[in-house]
């Protein structure tokens, strides 16, 4: 999953990145970093764990964590 790739299913979850990094237990500076520009010099793609994690939640889950509407 590429940066973009991670930040539009963040947006299709309808997660702010504080909400994504409360299920994801990370600090929502490091999902900001994992979303820049892939040419940025200070980005990094996306963990692979949290990408897995992320498709899990477009299939359906719903961890504990997920924000109430």
């Amino acid at each position: 999953m590429t940066s973009q790739e991670f930040k539009s299913a963040r947006r299709m979850l309808g997660l702010s990145l504080s909400e994504l990094g409360n299920i994801l237990n990370t600090d929502p500076r490091t999902i900001r970093k994992w979303e820049a520009d892939d040419s940025a010099s200070t980005s990094r793609g996306p963990n692979p764990v949290a990408c897995r994690a992320v498709s899990w939640m477009l299939a359906g889950f719903r961890p504990p964590q997920w924000p109430e509407v």
